[in-house]
């Protein structure tokens, strides 16, 4: 099957299972159902969970068993881009092409929207485990790398030092460490999490951990440059924030010449790491170049 066949077989499946886990009720809260659907389904590349699912098929075949998981990835990464969105953080007006979801519901139905998604994704992924989808063992230690990836020593800790710690970021290596864990903290889960329920062994994680640490500074790195060269109606979200907020960036440092050479680099030492893994890593490679060269 050539790459873009399945990319779009695994998207596919990922949009089939979000379409039923968050489903509108019939009750005095359904307000919270509408605004998580709004911006779960709204599209999007659906990258995390197909980097879990490609580094699941490392190591095994059976999809549905690691799609629960899949699919929590990116509930988390749309309550983040949620969050991110409100005036509070970024104060974007639209995202994938259409309203942010706090110009849509509201702020507070926003904020709850988010917090909802984040605990679903912890719900869908217990459910998967408690129901016999998955050996308790592999799917809680696959959950604690999420869950770790998402929080203050992650994702969150990231977005806080992107708001709050501009004063100390005075280099290219603190800027790395921010995105490390703004970015790259649910990337590497995201592959982490697919080997750990696939059954890989601490080396054969060490090796996925690394390939996804160079992804997710590279994909930083084509945010970066996007945000410079991109539009809204390619990208579906405004672009030039970066500026306008007066962010550091990788473009603070280096040009978008360099700061493209560098993503390649990166994204080459990434793929030249899956190596162990013979011809069984083809698609996970191919979908490194992909997230790396998303619209220059």
């Amino acid at each position: 099957m050539d790459f873009k066949t399945w990319i779009n077989e695994k998207i596919k499946n990922v949009e089939v299972y979000l379409s039923s886990a968050t489903g509108a009720k019939d009750n005095p809260q359904a307000l919270i159902y509408e605004a998580m659907n709004y911006s779960l389904l709204s599209g999007g590349k659906r990258l995390r969970p197909v980097l879990l699912l490609a580094a699941y098929e490392l190591f095994r075949n059976d999809e549905d068993t690691a799609l629960p998981f899949a699919c929590a990835m990116e509930m988390i990464h749309t309550y983040s881009l949620i969050h991110d969105d409100l005036p509070a953080m970024d104060n974007d007006d639209y995202r994938r092409g259409r309203l942010s979801n706090h110009k849509k519901f509201g702020e507070a139905a926003a904020i709850l929207a988010g917090d909802g998604l984040l605990n679903k994704a912890f719900e869908t992924g217990l459910k998967a485990a408690i129901n016999g989808g998955t050996d308790y063992e592999k799917a809680l230690r696959a959950l604690y790398e999420i869950a770790k990836s998402s929080g203050s020593e992650g994702m969150i800790g990231g977005q806080v030092v992107d708001m709050f710690g501009h004063e100390k970021i005075s280099s290219l290596e603190d800027l790395k460490y921010m995105y490390s864990l703004k970015t790259g903290a649910i990337i590497k889960s995201s592959v982490a999490a697919g080997a750990m329920l696939g059954g890989a062994n601490d080396e054969q994680v060490a090796a996925i951990e690394e390939f996804a640490e160079k992804i997710g500074l590279a994909f930083q790195i084509e945010d970066d440059i996007l945000d410079v060269t991109g539009t809204l109606e390619k990208l579906g979200k405004a672009t030039g924030s970066d500026a306008a907020n007066h962010k550091t960036t990788y473009l603070t440092y280096v040009s978008v010449e360099e700061a493209r050479r560098q993503a390649e680099i990166l994204t080459d030492e990434a793929t030249k790491r899956l190596d162990i893994f013979g011809e069984k890593a083809f698609y996970l490679k191919e979908l490194a170049r992909y997230l790396t060269s998303r619209d220059h």
